[in-house]
């Protein structure tokens, strides 16, 4: 008995639709947790997620940037939304899912990506994406309650392995120590357990995502993590499987990040 939560940065749930109702078809999983919707809220596609099984659903929405959502088989309640740095991004949002065995509550992420250059200087965005991560940091106790699980598209690639070279982006956004150090240093004083890299070993190579700009990304296989699980240490110690769908790069118009799904006791 279990339960199973995916993330998935789908880059226009709109466009992508198909993929979605593909991906929920084949996968199944109780909840699923999408980032960078770029869909106001009126306009999400509700209805095509009721059809494929998902009627419970929380979003938060804008135009044509950001955007986060939760769909799931099983109830939601307790949604929340929190904008960050006094901006009105849509980069967050949490509910609450029954389990068997209490409660789950699930924070959806979409950090920002932080433009092209590591200054915060003469790159704003930069500036902004640390300033998330800190906001991140500094309110930890709101993300950290037992039972609780942190998805999201992070933007981040923290470890060496996260990476398909350590040496060569180290100067790279996304990689870089301080978003690196900023980010295990959220990690590590929320508590929080790398769910995915339970399964696969530091030492190992793990991508979640790889360049639109790679004309033949699956041989070259330049690729970073920047999706992420956590859990906090209660429902760290019950995931029994992570599962990242890299085939999922080669479907039709995809998005350049792939699924990825974790599962959980429930007994």
């Amino acid at each position: 008995m279990s339960f199973s939560v995916a993330t998935w940065n789908i880059n226009s749930v709109r466009l992508r639709i198909d993929l979605v109702r593909r991906f929920l078809a084949e996968a199944r999983p109780d909840a699923l947790c999408l980032q960078e919707t770029k869909c106001p809220d009126a306009l999400f596609p509700e209805n095509a997620f009721r059809e494929a099984g998902y009627p419970f659903i929380a979003i938060a929405g804008e135009k044509g940037y950001n955007g986060v959502a939760i769909v799931s088989r099983r109830p939601l309640s307790r949604i929340d939304r929190h904008l960050f740095c006094d901006r009105g991004d849509c980069r967050h949002i949490a509910a609450e899912m029954p389990t068997r065995t209490g409660p789950v509550m699930l924070h959806n992420f979409y950090v920002p990506a932080g433009g092209d250059e590591p200054d915060r200087e003469r790159n704003w965005k930069f500036g902004h994406k640390l300033d998330f991560i800190e906001e991140m940091r500094r309110q930890a106790a709101r993300y950290t309650e037992p039972g609780s699980i942190l998805v999201g598209d992070l933007n981040i690639a923290p470890l060496e392995t996260d990476v398909w070279s350590h040496k060569q982006l180290l100067k790279v956004v996304s990689h870089t120590p301080v978003e690196t150090e900023g980010l295990l240093r959220l990690q590590a004083e929320g508590g929080w357990v790398d769910v995915m890299r339970r399964f696969v070993p530091p030492e190992e190579k793990l991508f979640t995502w790889w360049s639109y700009r790679s004309p033949n990304w699956e041989a070259s296989d330049r690729g970073r993590r920047l999706d992420h699980v956590w859990a906090t240490p209660d429902l760290g110690a019950r995931a029994v499987s992570v599962k990242v769908l890299k085939e999922a790069r080669s479907w039709e118009r995809p998005s350049d990040h792939v699924p990825v799904i974790a599962a959980f006791s429930e007994e």
